[in-house]
């Protein structure tokens, strides 16, 4: 295995470098890809010269492309057999990652990609995989049901991609794994890409991989973009501590990270209590109600979402104003990759630390990766801001019926402007799924805009709506 670690820099190359069809590279300028991340440059090269890639990569690093380019690039697009499969943990982020790979598809004609994954019935997606495809994104366990019987082929596969390895392997997938890569033609591309490497990526890499290439992209923050805050607070202050920090530097969106569920569920348990919008996002939610809290955060309907590491990984949360670690993690990457989330693109980010004194040993570790002191601030400086109650500018209303009924993001929004006399300034993010819509409305027009729902049209026909 031959290893590079790649830094961040503020200019990794030009796309234009890159063995890349012109109209692969006239679609990528199209798209505002002009400069590659790191992880891009220093994997695309090996990736698209056929190599065998393990890539240690968070979230928002542009892994997606990364991985998608290469995969597009072997592709015969007049040949509809399934040539790339990518796997991924969760449901969102494989929804995530088709979106992008159709987006980077542009410049190819009649590309089909087919996401597949479980907590909804599989009958619409073996009909869409008997009218072929080029792509599948899914979860190892449908992936593996598919495959046993007889509806998703991949005896022709010449791209395997293992995204967020490690959180496939924290939530025992490994055997699912295992299962599907055994029906995988011997001569293909793999391509893992984990935030982390705990033994098991090891252990895949050495059953599965053919002399991989590894790089690993220092996951650093510049410090002037994201302000860190330390307090020492005692473990049993913690959550009073994070309803002041609230108070004080009223960020329109926060995660709150805790080392275990039942810190979650008293946070939130607290939160709600104290009147302000939070939802806790862990490992036992059903996939309606994870799908649920998701929309609510990111289309700015909930204030403050409490998650664990696992729950959150693979989340891509635009424009987050703060992190709080209401926990310390043990592990400093770990604690790298959760402030990562605020401050990206142009934005500046907030990152507010918790440390009770049994912590104190997992902030130096921090302290070394960082290769930076920590800056520590006393909890007395936590006052109340003005402006009363911290509330989302947004709430979400589910309409009942989704792409089943034919019902698109243009038909609800038609609904709220030419039918119901709203404006556009007052309808945020609409959100379609299988069976439901979800649409973000201004709070102050939430009850009345459910109700012209209810007793009105959407696309010629009745709706139920209900304020979530």
């Amino acid at each position: 295995m031959t290893t590079s670690t790649s830094a961040p820099s503020a200019n990794s190359g030009a796309f234009s470098a890159l063995t890349l069809l012109p109209s692969t590279l006239q679609n990528l300028q199209d798209l505002g890809y002009v400069q590659m991340t790191p992880i891009q440059a220093a994997s695309l090269p090996l990736t698209l010269a056929g190599r065998d890639l393990i890539a240690q990569a968070s979230t928002g690093s542009g892994k997606t492309a990364a991985f998608g380019l290469p995969l597009l690039e072997r592709l015969n697009q007049r040949w509809f057999a399934v040539q790339g499969l990518v796997l991924c943990p969760t449901r969102e982020l494989a929804d995530q990652v088709a979106t992008e790979i159709r987006r980077l598809a542009r410049a190819q004609e009649n590309i089909k990609v087919v996401t597949v994954y479980g907590g909804v019935p599989s009958r619409n997606q073996i009909a869409s995989l008997e009218n072929g495809a080029h792509i599948v994104v899914g979860t190892p366990g449908r992936v593996m049901d598919l495959i046993d019987r007889g509806a998703l082929d991949i005896s022709n596969l010449q791209t395997l991609v293992l995204d967020e390895a490690d959180r496939m392997l924290d939530m025992g997938f490994y055997a699912d794994i295992e299962t599907v890569v055994e029906q995988c033609p011997e001569q293909r591309q793999t391509l893992l890409f984990s935030a982390t490497y705990p033994d098991g990526i090891a252990s895949l890499a050495k059953r599965f991989m053919r002399e991989p290439e590894m790089v690993k992209v220092a996951a650093q923050h510049s410090a002037h973009k994201i302000a860190q805050r330390w307090y020492e607070v005692p473990a049993k202050q913690k959550i009073d501590v994070v309803v002041q920090m609230l108070a004080h530097f009223r960020p329109e969106s926060t995660i709150a990270f805790c080392n275990t569920k039942q810190q979650c569920r008293d946070v939130v348990t607290e939160l709600q209590a104290q009147g302000i919008s939070a939802l806790a996002l862990f490992g036992e939610l059903e996939q309606r109600e994870r799908d649920e809290v998701l929309v609510q955060f990111s289309n700015k309907s909930c204030s403050v979402l409490v998650a664990t590491d696992v729950a959150a990984r693979g989340l891509d949360i635009a424009n987050l104003s703060a992190v709080i670690n209401v926990d310390v993690t043990p592990d400093a990457e770990i604690h790298i990759h959760r402030i990562g989330r605020t401050g990206r693109g142009d934005a500046e980010g907030l990152a507010l630390n918790l440390v009770s004194m049994d912590e104190m040993v997992f902030v130096s570790k921090i302290e070394q990766m960082q290769e930076r002191a920590s800056e520590w601030f006393p909890v007395q400086e936590l006052t109340p801001a003005e402006g009363g109650p911290l509330l989302p500018p947004m709430s979400t209303i589910q309409i009942i019926g989704g792409r089943k009924e034919k019902i698109r993001a243009g038909d609800v929004m038609g609904a709220m402007c030419a039918d119901f006399g709203y404006s556009r300034d007052q309808i945020g993010k609409i959100s379609v799924n299988d069976f439901s819509t979800y649409v973000a409305v201004d709070r102050r027009i939430a009850a009345a805009a459910c109700d012209k729902l209810n007793n009105g049209r959407v696309k010629g026909k009745s709706v139920r709506a209900r304020v979530l």
